[in-house]
């Protein structure tokens, strides 16, 4: 049905436990080996979680029900669901590919990877990792391709029982062809940070700068919009700035903070709202400037709603801030987007951050630190347009299995509860 591609591979050598000598290409940041390590980890936990969730069942007695007799007796047990489509985005093309095959696996099934066009030769290089280590021939498959040509094929194919996508829009496109099967969807946010008068300030900030400009803001969990306290606003202002002033541009080979977006389309759309906001009054903060697909770290204060900046993903190094006079006015703009992945509220009211999340419309809130995915067995998992079920390793193995019942029945009734 599909086939594999297994490429040769040059470079560096990694020993995993099974002793199973690996070769893998050569890893130009430190940023992208704490990915493969990360990667390696979850491996490891999800295959000891999978035989604590898998080698359980359940055993049921018909009298337990109100109206019946012990004759009938229920054993229930997880099954897997047969082939799994994985698609992983551009950003991460081996942590969150590996999030989505593990699971597969331990679970039992067969697994598809269409790695993103962008990130296809890292996953290529994984999936003959995985060849080397001895798995059956078939059990993964790898095909690449630009979605606009094959995704339909994969998505619609027959042959798939189960699909777990992260990506944009394209998955809600996918999610109306893909038919009765089981979708795991995360399709990005607008991850909004709800900062009150009492917060620590210096500590926002380090935060705004990590969670809305590290891998240049191309990550679906990056603060995405900062709703801050108007008596507040000016100060923490100013210490982002400062932050911003020390982040290095340039290419990734240098391990550069701030390094080119994937496309030039990605950067022509973030220049198309850093223009819209400029035309309706957004105060710059720093001169913008780009170089092809180069930004530099751009934060746009006094945004308001009228702005497209203000409810738009950029995906990029771009962030807007927005001046509120009320808690209740930046929660009303968090739940008015259509987006619901993650927030985050930073105060020292422990009772007030508990409200506050509870009233927030996403997936995941954190209190005192910026949007993150991890670690990688917490529930995670978006609200509204920003996806469908929940990932983390235990929650993506319980999806990627089905529950099977076999019932004896009994010839006449065993003794009965009370």
């Amino acid at each position: 049905m599909f086939t594999s591609s297994t490429p040769m591979v040059s470079g560096r050598s990694l020993r995993l436990e099974n002793s199973c000598l690996l070769s893998i290409p050569p890893l130009e940041t430190p940023t992208s080996r704490s990915k493969v390590v990360r990667s390696a980890d979850l491996i490891s936990y999800c295959a000891e979680e999978g035989v604590r969730i898998l080698g359980e069942g359940k055993f049921l007695v018909s009298d337990s029900f109100p109206g019946n007799e012990r004759t009938k007796y229920c054993l229930t047990s997880k099954i897997p669901l047969g082939v799994v489509l994985a698609i992983p985005p551009f950003n991460y093309p081996v942590n969150l590919a590996v999030s989505k095959i593990a699971p597969a696996l331990i679970a039992g099934n067969s697994l598809v990877l269409k790695p993103p066009t962008q990130g296809a030769v890292a996953a290529l290089h994984m999936v003959h990792c995985f060849h080397l280590a001895g798995f059956p021939k078939g059990l993964i498959s790898c095909v690449t391709g630009k979605g606009s040509e094959i995704g339909d094929f994969l998505t619609m194919h027959p042959g798939v029982n189960c699909i777990s996508f992260t990506g944009g829009d394209t998955g809600i496109a996918i999610s109306k062809k893909a038919g009765m099967i089981p979708l795991q969807m995360e399709l990005g946010g607008k991850d909004a940070c709800i900062i009150l008068e009492d917060a620590d300030l210096d500590l926002v900030a380090a935060n705004i700068v990590k969670g809305g400009f590290s891998y240049s803001g191309q990550r679906c969990t990056a603060v995405k919009v900062v709703l801050v306290m108007e008596s507040v606003a000016d100060t923490l202002v100013e210490k982002v700035k400062a932050k911003l002033a020390k982040l290095t541009v340039g290419p990734p080979e240098d391990d550069c903070d701030i390094t080119p977006v994937v496309t030039e389309s990605s950067a022509n759309f973030i220049e198309g709202l850093v223009m819209d906001a400029k035309q309706k009054g957004a105060t710059f903060c720093q001169e913008y400037k780009r170089q092809g697909n180069l930004i530099w770290p751009l934060l746009l204060d006094n945004v308001r709603p009228d702005m497209r900046i203000a409810w738009e993903e950029p995906f990029g190094p771009v962030l807007p801030v927005i001046r509120i006079n009320s808690v209740e006015e930046g929660i009303n703009h968090c739940n008015a987007s259509n987006f619901g992945l993650q927030g985050c509220v930073f105060t020292r009211d422990i009772n007030k951050a508990i409200l506050i999340s509870d009233a927030m419309e996403t997936g995941t809130v954190q209190i005192n630190s910026a949007p993150a995915r991890g670690p990688d067995h917490f529930p995670f998992q978006g609200l509204k347009d920003s996806g469908i079920g929940s990932q983390g390793i235990t929650n993506s193995i319980n999806m990627m299995t089905k529950i099977k019942s076999t019932v004896i029945n009994l010839p006449s009734p065993s003794y009965t509860l009370g």
